[in-house]
């Protein structure tokens, strides 16, 4: 079904519109699985209940999460509202159950220990998930020119949501830092005498065919081995996997003994945030940091920090026994 010319089609008006690759993905993924659901009908034949009826089929029988669910449904909205000009209407699909889950947090000395076990490339990797507050995508994406040391920030670009924001960088990741950029340029020189260098985003690549040169849009943390350039299919070199501070993250945790909490690479984006609260940091601060569209999703670290919920403790710890 990739190949086929419908799916092609899909895919040339995702690009059109400027969306990210991971965006693309996940729209064809649902898209397939969506017209393989209904027994490879054409989606012209099908309508709001077809598609009202994958949805519950989802949360009913799959029992995914709210978010996939949201994403099947941006992607089937996607494809009708813009690839088929037809309009669904309201669908009154049974949402999947949304439940508040606590975010796994990491205490000062946990993060410390952890990072204690890593070394060069992973150590950075970590130290910036969890001293910038960014995700792990996000850190791998890095360019040089996304670090600023003068102002102590990094930028994130196309962030979730196709958004940039700054965020924090510690000055004392700054040594570690410039050892990074001095190996990183040293292997884009080494690309450059091969005539290639770092993945560009396609159209700028298309405008500027040299800006693989400069040393600005080369990676922070790249890739071991070359690789086709999805779009412009190009021979470049692409960012670090995640698999990659994944396996690390692994090793780490068992080397320090921490197995009564499920820790991920996202655990210390959440441990960024929590402890920026504890030491009084400003909700709508910590917010902007992370990206967050709306405050009420930067609160559920609020419900973490127990009894510096809002500088608040229980009015029992008031009485004078």
């Amino acid at each position: 079904m990739s190949s086929s010319p419908f799916i092609s089609y899909i895919r040339q008006e995702i690009r059109l519109r400027g969306y990210s690759m991971r965006t693309e993905k996940t729209y064809l993924h649902w898209i397939k699985r969506y017209i393989r659901f209904h027994k490879l009908r054409h989606p012209s034949e099908l309508n709001a209940s077809h598609v009202r009826l994958f949805l519950s089929s989802l949360a009913n029988e799959n029992h995914v999460s709210v978010n996939t669910q949201k994403s099947a449904l941006n992607a089937l909205a996607f494809l009708y509202h813009k690839v088929l000009k037809v309009e669904l209407g309201d669908l009154e699909f049974q949402h999947a159950r949304q439940f508040r889950r606590i975010p796994t947090v990491l205490t000062a000395s946990e993060v410390s220990v952890l990072l204690s076990k890593m070394e060069g490339r992973d150590w950075l990797i970590f130290s910036l998930l969890y001293g910038s507050g960014v995700r792990v995508s996000e850190c791998l994406r890095l360019r040089i020119q996304d670090i600023d040391f003068s102002n102590c920030s990094l930028t994130v670009r196309d962030g979730k949501g196709g958004k940039d924001r700054r965020t924090l960088l510690s000055k004392s990741l700054y040594p570690a830092l410039q050892d990074q950029i001095a190996e990183s340029l040293k292997l884009q020189e080494k690309d450059n005498v091969e005539g290639v260098g770092p993945s560009m985003p396609h159209a700028l690549g298309r405008k500027y065919p040299n800006a693989f040169r400069q040393p600005a849009w080369m990676f922070l943390f790249p890739a071991s081995g070359l690789c086709h350039h999805p779009i412009s299919n190009q021979i470049c070199r692409h960012h670090l996997h995640d698999t990659v501070p994944r396996k690390s993250l692994k090793k780490a945790l068992m080397a320090a003994g921490i197995r009564n909490k499920r820790v991920t690479c996202h655990t210390f984006r959440h441990s960024f945030a929590t402890h920026l609260l504890e030491a009084g940091k400003d909700i709508r601060t910590v917010q902007e940091l992370l990206g967050h569209s709306d405050v009420k999703t930067t609160q559920i670290y609020t419900h973490v920090i127990g009894e510096k919920f809002a500088g608040t403790s229980s009015p029992l710890d008031q009485l004078v026994i």
